[in-house]
Parts: C-alpha cells; sequence; structure tokens
C-alpha cells in the first residue's frame, strides 16, 4: 500500500495559509487539524471555525483530531464546517462509544480513533471493526515536537497484525514524531498514514514545496533501506 501523507495544520506557517495550502492540495493525502480544548490537554490550538475558513480552498480531505474532554459537543459543528474524518480520543467516547460512532456515521463522516501511548488496543476491541482509521499517538498528546516513544512500535505491529487476520478496514495512522528518524520503523511496523509536522516536513526548507520534496526524499530512503533488508 501507497504511503499515505497527513501534514499537520497547526504547524504550518498561518501567515501563508494560502500559498501553502495551494501547496499542500495538489500533494497531500489528508490535512489533519487538531482540535483542542485546553482542558483535555493543556493546549488550544484550531478550532471548527478554521474548518470552515479553510474548506472552500482545498479539495484534500479534512482529518479532524478532538482532543477534546466532550468529543460530542463538537461533532455535529465540525461535521457542518466540513470535516471529512472525526477522530476523538478512545478514553473520550468508550462510555457510549457506539452512540458516538452511529453520530458520525449518520451526518456522513468516516469515523477515526486515536490511541494515547498508555492506552492498550484491547481498549477498543468492541468496536474495532466499525473503525476507517486507528491514529496511535507515538508521543503524549498536547503538543508538537516530543520525542518518540519507542513502545508504540509494537502496538502498530499489534493494529497491523488484527488487521490482516481479520479483514478489517482501517487505516493505521501514525501522530507523533514521524520523520526521518522514524520513518523506517513506522513503515516496517505497519504506518499507512504518517501525520508530519515540524520536524517531518515543516522545518525542512522554508519554500514549502522544497521541503516536502525532501520529506518524501527521506521517506523514499527508508523505503528502500526496508527493501535491501528484506
Amino acid at each position: 500500500m501507497r504511503t499515505q501523507i497527513s501534514p499537520s495544520l497547526m504547524c504550518m506557517n498561518l501567515m501563508e495559509i494560502k500559498q501553502q495550502l495551494a501547496v499542500l492540495d495538489t500533494r497531500a493525502d489528508f490535512l489533519h487539524i487538531d482540535i483542542m480544548d485546553g482542558h483535555y490537554v493543556k493546549n488550544i490550538t484550531l478550532s471548527p471555525f478554521f474548518i470552515e475558513q479553510i474548506r472552500p480552498h482545498t479539495k484534500v480531505a479534512l482529518d479532524v483530531h478532538l482532543m477534546v474532554e466532550e468529543p460530542t459537543d463538537f461533532i455535529e459543528v465540525i461535521a457542518k464546517a466540513g470535516a471529512d474524518y472525526i477522530c476523538p480520543h478512545a478514553e473520550t467516547i468508550n462510555r457510549d462509544a457506539f452512540r458516538v460512532i452511529n453520530q458520525i456515521r449518520s451526518l456522513g463522516k468516516k469515523v477515526g480513533v486515536v490511541l494515547n501511548p498508555a492506552t492498550p488496543v484491547s481498549y477498543i476491541h468492541h468496536y474495532i471493526h466499525l473503525l476507517d482509521k486507528i491514529t496511535v499517538m507515538t508521543v503524549d498528546p498536547g503538543y508538537a515536537g516530543q520525542p518518540f516513544i519507542t513502545e508504540m512500535v509494537k502496538k502498530i505491529e499489534e493494529l497491523r497484525d488484527l488487521k490482516a487476520r481479520h479483514g478489517y478496514n482501517y487505516l493505521i495512522e501514525i501522530d507523533g514524531s514521524c520523520n526521518q528518524r522514524t520513518y523506517r520503523t513506522l513503515l516496517e511496523a505497519g504506518a499507512e498514514v504518517l501525520i508530519v509536522g515540524t520536524s517531518g516536513l515543516f522545518n525542512l526548507d522554508d519554500n514549502l514545496e522544497t521541503a516536502w520534496d525532501q520529506m518524501m526524499d527521506n521517506i523514499e530512503q527508508a523505503k528502500g533501506a526496508l527493501r535491501e533488508s528484506a
């Protein structure tokens, strides 16, 4: 499967948002939008209004990550704003997971779930077959630029093996420290979608087109190393 790329828009240069969206619109598979409420994590980033503002300017799927304590307060408004994927944290929905999944589906949106580093795959066992995407946090949520948590490799492998064994359709997505140092490890473990932020994309070069090309070169080098070791 081709590796899919999801740039994290909270890491982009918001002073050049129109130009950078134009670059990403012809290259990215998803645009990753973090919604933080200042409670679930001690940070506040993008908003439903941000989704509404960029929706007319891109054809790329908008993938919304809800780092909020009460996802149901946001689901309908971000759906109306133009989200394509709505992805709450498993820890915030397990008391009413099936109701939340049904709500997202009823709005015509894809359903994702995000797993914190300390949350096992077994936590979502009873509804894993209903998911379009599972995001493995390889850093603790809330801030960009944190170090990669190596223990998450086994979680990615577990999701890969479950998907193959049962024929599940979810995408395996990685959020946190996706960059030249981790690409080989992540791809070997079974990662299918890479969320790239400062270290993986935006800080590689001031020119986003050049930065994108450098990122793709880094990913291809990682794939080449895997082929050589096979």
